[in-house]
């Protein structure tokens, strides 16, 4: 006989297991749960393997996980007991992790770890690199040159390779607007150049850049450049100038680099002579004088001055006594003292003397 209260003990049973499941959702029979939102995506050539914990999992879950390419059937190991939810594999550098190639078809898988349990592993999405990556955004920058603006683009870095040896047929497409002028936007497409002049502006007026990048293997184009502006002056210089000025430094440079070159060896002997005297020259120039006078005088003192001191004594006789020539020599030697050669020292002459001589 069934009594009423056994339905209720099962109902209790159930419910009792219930609970417990939703209790323990990471591990269901030994085995933890999966994680989720498994994504593999690739940002200028790279290649990431993201996932999400599944719903309730413990905070010290690890994770492992794998890659492989369309043309083999093994996995090869990626990031391993790793707490991160995301793997860049081609950041690994080992020897058995084979090289990332730029066209090669990838394939990731994940799995959650804790202890000695492990989830299922979890595949992604495949992906062709040089198809679905995501082109980064070039660089850019304006240099205003009169009525023109000149626009200098640089291609986004890739992890792997360079863009130009990726994608060999890349084009830029230029955007630009008068400032807060966007929905007049001009465009310039198909550009192989990484510098490009824009020539149809108005002087005096600011300008906004945009560039993108297209290429022949990825569909989607480039993510678009930061928005740069730049203002125009006057009407600049006719090109002739600029070509002429350069014309001429260049023939000027050219004519000196000639002139150098065919006499290099004059001026290198003008610069550094190599001629010298003749020996008996230089001897001669070198050798001690021998001249007997240059003896003489490189060994003589200066010879002692001799002289005596003559001493004029005025005469009281008049005028009339002296006679005319006396009087005409006493009117020209005024000085009290004179020297005279040839006396003797000491010797006193009066004026008398030449009245005597004048008498004789």
């Amino acid at each position: 006989m069934i009594t009423s209260e056994e339905p209720q003990r099962e109902m209790s049973a159930i419910i009792i297991a219930f609970l417990l499941t939703l209790s323990t959702p990471t591990v269901v029979l030994g085995i933890l749960s999966r994680p989720t939102n498994v994504n593999l995506t690739s940002y200028n050539m790279n290649l990431v393997l993201s996932w999400n914990p599944s719903k309730g999992a413990a905070n010290n879950l690890v994770y492992r996980t794998e890659y492989k390419t369309s043309v083999v059937t093994n996995y090869t190991t990626g990031c391993v007991n790793i707490s991160t939810l995301e793997c860049d594999f081609t950041r690994l550098s080992h020897p058995s992790h084979p090289s990332i190639t730029e066209n090669g078809k990838y394939t990731g898988r994940v799995r959650a770890q804790l202890g000695s349990e492990s989830s299922a592993w979890v595949e992604s999405n495949h992906i062709t690199l040089d198809k679905d990556t995501i082109i980064g955004s070039p660089n850019v920058s304006l240099v205003s040159n009169g009525a023109a603006i000149e626009v200098s683009i640089i291609d986004p870095v890739m992890v792997i390779s360079t863009l130009r040896n990726v994608y060999i047929f890349a084009t830029y497409k230029i955007t630009y607007w008068k400032d807060s002028q966007k929905h007049k936007a001009k465009h310039i497409s198909n550009i192989i150049q990484n510098r490009v002049v824009l020539n149809d502006l108005d002087p005096w007026t600011k300008y906004c850049v945009q560039v993108q990048i297209k290429t022949e293997r990825n569909p989607n184009p480039s993510k678009p450049s930061r928005i740069f502006c730049e203002s125009t002056t006057n009407e600049q210089e006719p090109p002739w100038v600029a070509a002429i000025l350069t014309f001429v430094f260049m023939a000027i440079a050219a004519a000196l680099v000639v002139i150098v070159v065919v006499y290099r060896k004059s001026i290198s002997h003008f610069l550094c002579p190599t001629d010298s005297l003749p020996q008996h020259f230089k001897e001669y120039l070198l050798a001690p004088p021998n001249s007997n006078i240059y003896l003489v005088m490189q060994n003589s003192h200066p010879p002692e001055e001799i002289y005596h001191k003559v001493r004029i004594i005025e005469d009281d006789r008049t005028v009339e006594e002296r006679g005319p020539l006396v009087v005409e020599m006493t009117a020209s030697n005024k000085q009290s003292d004179v020297t005279m050669c040839g006396r003797h020292k000491g010797e006193t002459i009066s004026r008398g003397d030449f009245k005597a001589t004048e008498k004789q």
